[in-house]
C-alpha cells in the first residue's frame, strides 16, 4: 500500500488595493509643460539673444548722436535731455521681437499639430493659455532687464561725456526703464492673444507688425484730424506718451503718460480675452 502525502496549501493573503494615483493635472503641471516647450524651442533663444544684442547696439547708436543734438544747428540744451531715453533707444525693435516670440509660442503648436495633444491633456483649455501667458511674462521680464543692463553699460562712456548717464535714484529714469519693461510684456501678451485667434504664424506676425509699425507709418501721412487722433491710440504712439520724457524722441499730444499705459494694457487684455474665447469655442 502506498500513502499519499498532501502538502497543505499556503494561506492566501488577503488582497489589498493600493490607493489610486491622483492623475489630475494641476496648473503647476501645465505651467511646467509650457515652460519646457518655450525653453526647448531654438527660436526662443535666437529671439532673446537678438533682442539683447540689437537693443544694445541701437542704444549705442542713439547715444553716439548726442553731440549732433547739442551742437548747431539743433543746439538742444543738455538739461532738456534725459539719458534714460538714449538707453532705451532700441525699444521699438524690442517690441517687435517679443511680439514675434509671443506669436510663435501659440501658433507653433498649431503648425505642428501639437495643439491637439495639449488640449487633449487639458480639456478645459483655458489653463493652457494662462500657463503660456505666465511663462511668456517671465521670459519677457528677464530679456527686458538683461537688455536694459546691456544698453546701460554700453552707453555709459558716451553719455558720461555730456553728464547724461541716467541716475538710478531718479524717478524719470525708472519711468523710462519700468515703462519699457511694461510695454514689452503687454506687447508680448497682445501677440499671444492674437496668435490664439488667428492660429497662423505668418498671418499673426503680419497682423502684429501691422498694428505696431505699419499702421502708424501709414496714418501719419493722412492729414485728417480724426485720423491723427485715432493714430495716437495705437500701441506704439500710446507707449510714446509714457516713454517720451523729454519730447525729443517722440510724444503724444492726445494721451497723458498714464493714459498711454492704460491704452497699451487694454490691447493686451482684449487680445487675451479674444484668444481665450477662440480657444474655448473653436476646434483644434
Amino acid at each position: 500500500m502506498s500513502t499519499t502525502t498532501t502538502t497543505p496549501a499556503a494561506p492566501t493573503r488577503p488582497q489589498t488595493h493600493r490607493p489610486a494615483v491622483d492623475a489630475r493635472l494641476t496648473f503647476a503641471g501645465v505651467l511646467r509643460g509650457e515652460w519646457i516647450k518655450l525653453l526647448s524651442l531654438r527660436s526662443t533663444w535666437w529671439t532673446l539673444g537678438i533682442t539683447v544684442a540689437v537693443m544694445a547696439l541701437l542704444a549705442l547708436a542713439q547715444a553716439s548722436s548726442v553731440r549732433f543734438l547739442l551742437d548747431p544747428p539743433m543746439s538742444v540744451p543738455v538739461e532738456e535731455l534725459h539719458g534714460a531715453e538714449f538707453v532705451i533707444g532700441g525699444y521699438q525693435f524690442g517690441l517687435v521681437t517679443v511680439a514675434v516670440l509671443g506669436v510663435l509660442l501659440i501658433t507653433g503648436e498649431y503648425s505642428t499639430g501639437m495643439i491637439r495633444s495639449t488640449l487633449a491633456a487639458v480639456p478645459s483649455r483655458l489653463p493652457v493659455l494662462a500657463a503660456k501667458a505666465l511663462a511668456l511674462v517671465v521670459v519677457t521680464l528677464v530679456v527686458s532687464v538683461v537688455s536694459l543692463a546691456a544698453a546701460y553699460l554700453v552707453t555709459m562712456p558716451l553719455l558720461s561725456d555730456h553728464d547724461l548717464v541716467p541716475a538710478l535714484d531718479d524717478s524719470l529714469t525708472w519711468q523710462a526703464f519700468g515703462g519699457m519693461v511694461y510695454f514689452f510684456v503687454a506687447t508680448a501678451l497682445t501677440a499671444l492673444g492674437l496668435g490664439a485667434v488667428l492660429r497662423h504664424t505668418a498671418g499673426t506676425i503680419t497682423a502684429v507688425l501691422g498694428l505696431l509699425l505699419l499702421l502708424p507709418m501709414i496714418l501719419q501721412f493722412i492729414n485728417i484730424e480724426w485720423v491723427q487722433d485715432v493714430m495716437t491710440y495705437l500701441p506704439l504712439p500710446a507707449a510714446t506718451a509714457f516713454l517720451g520724457i523729454s519730447g525729443y524722441f517722440g510724444s503724444n499730444e492726445n494721451l497723458s503718460a498714464w493714459q498711454g499705459v492704460a491704452v497699451v494694457g487694454a490691447y493686451a487684455v482684449v487680445a487675451l480675452a479674444a484668444g481665450a474665447w477662440s480657444l474655448r469655442r473653436r476646434d483644434a
